[in-house]
């Protein structure tokens, strides 16, 4: 079978608009679908002939559910993803102020960011892949961030298992850029991460303060439950005894990346034997434990929750436009945004 794209209505939002998903078949028996509210990527499954098929990211069951969720399932998060320090920066000296979503910080692009928003998509297929772009033109003054900013986000699976992820954006006016992809992974598909490995390619993280916006200080990995040089049983580092998992409950921060070829992160579930491997070309990778799952969402026939999926998110570090130390990408006139992440899956036919 060759890899193939099939569309189909998924409902409407609660203001008319039409919603479609997009099924992206890579011919080998996995697939991706995505929605073009929000850039959802509400499922990736492998499908097995004599078994059921296993979905490796946490879904919800309708369009309802994902227009009203505020816990980020499978969105592209930006225009800046993570959080800002009470939602105030300086660039190109002018001072903005975004809204404040979160208490009295900024995170993933603000209450109405491009999770909530509705993209124009064009997919297709060739002999090794099938693929979608999706495009918006982002107005100046969204969640008051300055500049129309024209973004195009590219999922691509390959036949071998590949999942490409490219976000690009275009701006008339110097401004923030770093999306990132939000979805909850269980390798597993059924039950919690505990017993997921995890390995991170980092030699220090970012702590937080109280409100978990970034102290400013790199702190070392070595001789703490942040330290993933090696796989580790999550489980194991969440029972460990250390002031940051406690003000977290868990973990919620970013890590910094080291400058190899990668792998950057690999996380495998040792039961099913599947292999997640993680490469990117950005700084940081914000490592979420589903630390505030409740419950209170619910798809596929089960409740989500603590722990029922975790996030690894490449990306820009937290807060870095009040942080001149930090790496800087902004976008400005004549120069194209972009960033790419590969999820490169093994140990899954």
């Amino acid at each position: 079978m060759k890899p193939n794209v099939q569309a189909r209505p998924f409902g409407a939002l609660s203001d008319g608009v039409p919603v479609t998903a997009y099924t992206l078949d890579n011919g080998a028996g996995m697939r991706l679908e995505v929605l073009d509210y929000g850039c959802i990527i509400r499922r990736w499954t492998l499908e097995r002939a004599g078994a059921s098929p296993v979905n490796l990211v946490l879904s919800l069951d309708s369009l309802s559910d994902y227009e009203r969720d505020q816990a980020y399932f499978g969105a592209l998060v930006g225009r800046f993803a993570n959080r800002i320090d009470h939602g105030r920066f300086e660039l190109s000296g002018q001072h903005h102020q975004l809204t404040r979503n979160e208490g009295e910080h900024h995170l993933h692009g603000g209450a109405q960011g491009f999770h909530k928003q509705t993209w124009q998509a064009h997919a297709g297929a060739d002999h090794d892949a099938a693929w979608i772009n999706l495009f918006r033109l982002s107005p100046d003054g969204e969640e008051r961030y300055p500049g129309d900013l024209l973004a195009m986000i590219s999922y691509l699976l390959s036949a071998n298992g590949e999942l490409r992820c490219r976000y690009q954006a275009v701006s008339d006016r110097p401004t923030l850029f770093s999306a990132s992809q939000h979805s909850y992974f269980n390798l597993a598909g059924t039950g919690d991460i505990l017993d997921h490995e995890l390995q991170i390619a980092a030699d220090s993280y970012l702590p937080v303060r109280a409100d978990l916006i970034p102290t400013g200080e790199r702190a070392p990995v070595e001789g703490t439950p942040f330290d993933f040089r090696r796989a580790r049983r999550i489980g194991d580092g969440l029972a460990a005894a250390h002031p940051q998992l406690a003000l977290a409950r868990g973990y919620d921060h970013n890590f910094v990346l080291a400058g190899t070829a990668g792998p950057h992160a690999v996380l495998s579930d040792p039961a099913s034997g599947r292999r997640m491997a993680i490469y990117t070309d950005c700084p940081g990778l914000q490592f979420y434990s589903g630390n505030y799952l409740d419950g209170s969402l619910s798809g596929q026939g089960r409740e989500f929750g603590r722990h029922a999926g975790l996030c690894l998110e490449p990306q820009q570090f937290p807060d870095t436009p009040n942080r001149p130390d930090f790496p800087q990408r902004v976008c400005r006139p004549g120069w194209a945004g972009s960033m790419a992440t590969l999820y490169a899956l093994s140990n899954w036919r």
